[in-house]
Order: C-alpha cells, then structure tokens, then sequence
C-alpha cells in the first residue's frame, strides 16, 4: 500500500525524498531519461505498479520542469512523459501570430515567438483543465516554480497545504500555473492569472517563466519551501531525513570573444549579461548545495573551490543531495559518454525550442544516466523507511 498525499506532506512520516526539475524547453525529454532509470529502481524496490509520486513526497520543477513535476505528482509514467514531449514538439514549437510572419532571426523580438495555445490544450488533456492545486488528483506534494512580472517576485505555488497562502494557492487551476511557468520571455506571452489582494479584491498578476527567477534549478528553492517556517512544510532536516535527487537539462558555458562583445550593440550586450546572470544564479545554487548537504556528485564549481567535497563534509548536512545533469560541450561528452560531436551538432542540441534534437537528447541522457546513476549510493535503503512502514 503506497502513501497518501497526506502521508507525504507529514512532517513526521519521515525520511522525505524530494524530486527537483530543471528548466529548459524541449531540453526536458533529456532529464526524462535520469527519471525512467530511477522509476525502473523504485519499481524494483516497490513492486511493478510503483510510481515516481508513490516514492518521492516532494515533487518540483521550473519551466519544461514543471511540466514533468506535475505530471509525475498526477501519477504519470515517465513513458507517457516521453509521448507528451513528442507531442509538443510536433504541435508547440511552430513559429505562429505574427511571428510565422517574420525572418527567424527577428522571430521573438516583436511579439512571442510561439503560440500558447496549443501548450494549454495539451496540458489541458493530459492533466485536467478543472484540476486545482489542492487537488486530490495530485498524489504528492508538488511545487511550480513561477515569477510574477507585475510585482517583480518569485512565486514557488505549492500544495503544502499549512503555508501562509495555502488557501489562494490551492485554488489555482494547475495547467494555468504550468503554463505560466514555461511562458518564457520572448518565447511564449505572459500568463494572467486572477489572485486575491490582501483586502479580498480579486487582482490580475502577469506571470512568466520560473527560468527568470534565481531558481532555473528548484532544488534550493524546494529545500526551503521544506525546511522554513513559513512555508509550513517544517520537515525535520539532516542527511538522513531529507534526500534530494537534482536532475538538470543539459548545462554549458557560454563565452565569446571580448572585442565581439565590445562592438555589440547595447540591447545584446544586455542579453548577454541576463544570460550571464542566469547561468550565475545556476552556479549560486549548486556551489549553495554542494555546501548545506551531504553531497554524494559533487560537480565542479569552478577553479577557485573546486568540487567542494570537504566543505560538503564540514558543513551543515541539512540533506543528503544528488545531482545529474550532462555539459552539453565537446570535451566532456567525448571524456565521459564517449560521443565526438561536431560543433555545429552540439550548437544545434543546445537549443531549447528545436523538437528535431529529441532524439539526440534522449541519447544523451540515456547514456549519462546509464553512466552517473548508482543506486544503492544515491538512492540509499534507509529513504525506502517510511515506505515499508506504510
């Protein structure tokens, strides 16, 4: 007998397991990859009709992550993940309005580059256009990471059900915060979403991708929506109370030549440095991680501290943190999958709007997730407790 949702929210059925989901467009049937190997494990830990939402008590994610988080907490197979990415591929990421108008190049910059439409009723059918986030469709916790534009804010909406806003949260159609969540500037509009003012008046918030917020990765994010007090989550800490498993989208780092960015114009020299930021807040978030727990992949910062092992191991150890990811770069797919790729093959899978990459991704991931998944060390026997108690 698995675990109810309420089982999973409570701060005393412990250890907890949270599952945290990058961003990263069509990049996400990369991660499904990781989550079919780790749903093979928790099947043959659990039995065959297992589930993702049956094993983890937290699920979270941010853009396409947010997509596969609320599918996974809805009961969803990874193997029906996988058709709905082939799905948006081949219905999503078509150029429309007056952007189908427009050379590629210019696609984006005067109005949205794609439709959205055709997301939300895809979304629609998968997870149910009347599903709230209170919902008891939803079999676990479950966390979209969003910002909200108008007031500048990140907004982690949960179904915890003892946070401050709980009950305004809970109200929230799910679809409507997951499109909101993968309504990447540029790319998609702005979703509007009704929410109700501290004096009871009902106010429009313009809602954009989680990607923008310091929270791209959630797994930062979902360690305090889990261990502050006002998130109302209040699960105890400690390496062997708390597991979080992190898997990313594929990360590279972006450099160009300082005479190019020099003779940039100023609106792409201000591209450059958001992106730049968002690759900073990346970083931030796993040198922040690396740190509080206890880190079983410890990936390379940067020259400065290296991997961190030893400040891991003196550090706090709120949790024991596993992270996966593939660098979408030439020298570390050929030392560790053993792929050469062309620059220009590695240029094209790094996009996150190009469904022609799917298959190539799901490679990539197939083989890194072959390569850095060790499950008796990342997913230790002493996380399955609360499941045999159940």
């Amino acid at each position: 007998m698995g675990l109810s949702k309420q089982d999973h929210l409570d701060p005393a059925k412990g250890p907890k397991r949270i599952l945290a989901l990058d961003g990263g467009g069509i990049r996400g049937i990369l991660t499904l990859q990781f989550l079919k190997t780790i749903e093979t494990l928790v099947k043959q830990r659990l039995g065959d009709e297992a589930l993702l939402c049956d094993y983890f008590d937290l699920i979270g994610g941010t853009s396409t992550g947010s997509i596969i988080a609320a599918g996974l907490a809805c009961g969803m197979t990874v193997e029906a993940l996988q058709e709905l990415y082939r799905n948006i591929g081949a219905s999503v990421f078509q150029p429309g309005g007056l952007a189908k108008f427009l050379p590629k190049a210019l696609q984006g910059k005067f109005a949205p580059k794609f439709p959205a439409d055709p997301l939300q009723r895809e979304l629609d059918k998968q997870l149910g256009a009347d599903t709230t986030l209170d919902s008891d469709r939803i079999r676990t916790g479950l966390m979209i990471m969003t910002k909200r534009l108008d007031t500048g804010s990140p907004w982690p909406l949960n179904n915890g059900e003892r946070g401050k806003y709980a009950a305004q949260d809970g109200a929230l159609r799910l679809t409507q915060i997951v499109r909101a969540s993968t309504a990447a500037p540029t790319y998609f509009a702005p979703e509007e979403i009704a929410i109700q003012s501290r004096d009871g008046t009902s106010v429009l918030g313009a809602f954009v991708d989680g990607g923008v917020t310091p929270f791209n990765d959630p797994a930062l994010q979902l360690l305090m929506l889990a261990a502050l007090q006002g998130h109302g989550f209040c699960w105890p800490m400690g390496k062997e109370r708390l597991l979080i498993i992190s898997v990313g989208t594929g990360h590279y780092r972006q450099s160009r030549p300082t005479t190019m960015i020099v003779g940039d114009p100023a609106a792409l020299q201000g591209l450059a440095a958001l992106q730049s930021l968002m690759d900073d807040c990346e970083r931030m978030n796993r040198t922040t991680l690396q740190w509080l727990t206890n880190c079983l992949t410890p990936w390379l910062v940067d020259r400065a501290v290296g991997d961190m092992k030893r400040d891991s191991q003196a550090g706090p150890q709120l949790a024991t943190y596993v992270r996966y990811n593939v660098l979408l770069e030439g020298d570390w797919l050929k030392s560790e999958l053993g792929l050469e790729l062309a620059p220009t093959k590695i240029e094209q899978i790094r996009k996150m709007d190009d469904p022609s990459t799917l298959s190539d991704l799901a490679e990539l991931g197939r083989l890194a997730a072959a390569k850095q998944i060790k499950p008796e060390e990342h997913l230790p026997a002493i996380f399955d407790l609360a499941m045999a108690q159940a």
